[in-house]
């Protein structure tokens, strides 16, 4: 699913939401996640699961083909951890 079919069935679910509404819930709601994980903070979502940001500190790469080393920057990274609720749906066997 992407956003634009978030958008479609979210709309579909509450009709008396135009689509241009619920665009921009979507879109407002995303603008805040990412805005809130640039600035270093943790989303949690119960029963879904919780976003933080990892840093990567700076180490030394070997190129696989040559073997030479490679100077590798630091870096964050996004963690996503599900939880119990949606790992628990995500196991359950389908009928």
């Amino acid at each position: 699913m992407n956003r634009s079919d978030l958008i479609d069935d979210l709309a579909a679910r509450f009709v008396n939401l135009t689509k241009n509404d619920t665009e921009f819930a979507v879109n407002t709601l995303i603008d805040a996640m990412q805005d809130a994980l640039v600035a270093g903070h943790h989303i949690e979502i119960r029963g879904f699961g919780s976003f933080s940001v990892t840093h990567r500190a700076a180490r030394v790469g070997r190129n696989p083909r040559t073997g030479e080393d490679v100077a590798v920057p630091e870096k964050r990274s996004i963690r996503f951890k599900p939880g119990k609720a949606l790992r628990e749906a995500v196991d359950k066997p389908s009928a």
